[in-house]
């Protein structure tokens, strides 16, 4: 039971980030997305753009650390 619900909690938060870092890069285009718009390395993140920033860490983490659980646990 609890190795279903692990593995399943990894899976949720896989698609969850990869739907919040499609979110973030959607208004660059391409060329931000693959590293060719230099232009907003240095600008001031504000409102959903910066929530958006804070939650894709805060995803990441999360599933960081429920790949290593499952490595140790399972």
């Amino acid at each position: 039971m609890m190795e279903t619900t692990l593995y399943l909690a990894i899976i949720i938060t896989s698609v969850l980030l990869m739907l919040v870092i499609l979110l973030q890069s959607k208004g660059s285009g391409f060329s931000g997305a693959f590293g060719g718009d230099t232009s907003s390395i240095y600008r001031t993140r504000r409102g959903v753009e910066k929530l958006l920033f804070q939650l894709t860490i805060g995803v990441a983490a999360l599933f960081v650390v429920l790949s290593i659980l499952a490595q140790f646990l399972l």
